[in-house]
């Protein structure tokens, strides 16, 4: 009797066995199977979450099959007690773990609410924006500049926010004063400038910022890039350039920077002005003298009068030969490529043309013609208005 009870027992330990076994299979292939999600999601993770509850909104949202399913996968690979804040894009097809990945590796937010803090040449602009998953693409929301335009509601409610991302975009061809003053106006940012930044140290380009970040921290991260970018570029010149140093390269490219915004043309400008270094000759370039005028302090807004043309400032191009001492804004990549790069031309004029580009010419009466040209512009423009 005994024995057939013992072969029972066994037998149905094997069939517990099996089942369990069965199910454990099935739970990790479960677990690891593309998941049911037929667009993308922003799945957003309150601070102090669970991964119970953050299991019952992906049910609801319909990312996963078994809430259960993802808890106790989650909780296998030593990650449940490992949930980041945050909102986190979930893209179509992605599985428990993936998932289970996504919400638990850190880092910012990659998806929701943004607020941008643009700084640009003549203005800046703050905009609230939020990524839609289905399509990837930023929506804005609001769009105000500070100063002038009322703060709208929804910008006072992202940013009380715990996951909203905050971001500064630098134009190219910005100047460092004007760079240190928009920051001092940006909220979340904290602490003084001590001293302003060299001319040209601060790299163009997007940085995400977070709540508590230093104003001087955000400025060594722009140095840092620049940098980088400035001894790549440096590298890779052509020997017979007339630029003696990296600094040269970065006066040329600020110059490059703010004679054009056409981005086909930056080659073209800048071989006009190795040219003219070549031959001895002054570069004549308006930007300049306005940085001896305002030296980056805000935009003159008007003008240049022939007094100030002939006027004597370190900047002046029309009156110092070569290069200023200095650079007059903070290029971006493209334009410092191009100081290194040149386009091979015979040019050694250009004038603009009307159509927000320039017309380049190799003699003085073909530039004279051009100019001719312009002026008629002008003066069809100025009867029009």
């Amino acid at each position: 009797m005994w024995r057939n009870i013992a072969s029972n027992a066994l037998t149905f330990l094997v069939v517990i066995a099996f089942l369990l076994g069965g199910l454990i299979l099935w739970g990790q292939s479960t677990y690891h199977a593309e998941g049911p999600l037929s667009e993308p999601i922003c799945l957003r993770v309150e601070r102090g979450s669970s991964m119970r509850k953050v299991s019952a909104q992906l049910a609801e949202q319909q990312a996963v099959t078994n809430a259960s399913v993802f808890r106790i996968g989650a909780d296998y690979t030593d990650k449940a007690s490992q949930l980041k804040a945050g909102s986190w894009l979930v893209p179509e097809g992605s599985s428990m773990s993936e998932i289970t990945h996504l919400i638990t590796r850190g880092g910012a937010s990659t998806c929701g609410t943004e607020v941008v803090y643009r700084i640009g040449v003549t203005s800046g602009e703050v905009q609230v924006r939020e990524l839609d998953p289905t399509t990837n693409h930023y929506v804005e929301k609001a769009a105000f500049v500070p100063g002038e335009d009322e703060t709208p509601e929804v910008f006072t409610q992202v940013t009380a926010k715990p996951d909203t991302r905050f971001r500064v975009a630098i134009a190219e061809g910005t100047t460092s004063w004007q760079i240190v003053e928009a920051l001092k106006g940006i909220e979340v940012l904290e602490g003084d400038v001590a001293d302003l930044p060299a001319e040209g140290s601060l790299a163009p380009d997007s940085y995400e910022i977070r709540k508590g970040d230093t104003r001087a921290n955000v400025i060594e991260r722009m140095q840092t890039a620049q940098e980088i970018l400035v001894a790549a570029a440096w590298a890779e010149r052509d020997d017979d350039l007339p630029l003696k140093s990296p600094e040269e390269m970065l006066i040329l490219a600020s110059i490059i920077e703010k004679e054009t915004g056409v981005p086909e043309e930056r080659r073209q400008v800048a071989s006009v002005f190795i040219n003219r270094l070549n031959k001895g000759m002054r570069l004549q370039t308006d930007p300049t003298v306005i940085y001896g005028i305002t030296e980056g302090k805000g935009v003159l807004g008007r003008g240049l009068r022939q007094s100030e043309l002939r006027g004597a400032t370190p900047w002046n191009t029309y009156v110092i030969p070569g290069l200023p001492p200095t650079p007059i804004a903070n290029p971006g990549r493209a334009s410092i490529e191009a100081a290194i790069n040149p386009d091979q031309t015979p040019y050694i004029f250009f004038v603009a043309d009307g159509t927000g580009g320039h017309a380049f010419a190799e003699t003085l009466d073909e530039h004279n013609a051009n100019v001719a040209k312009w002026r008629q512009i002008e003066a069809e423009r100025a009867q029009g208005n």
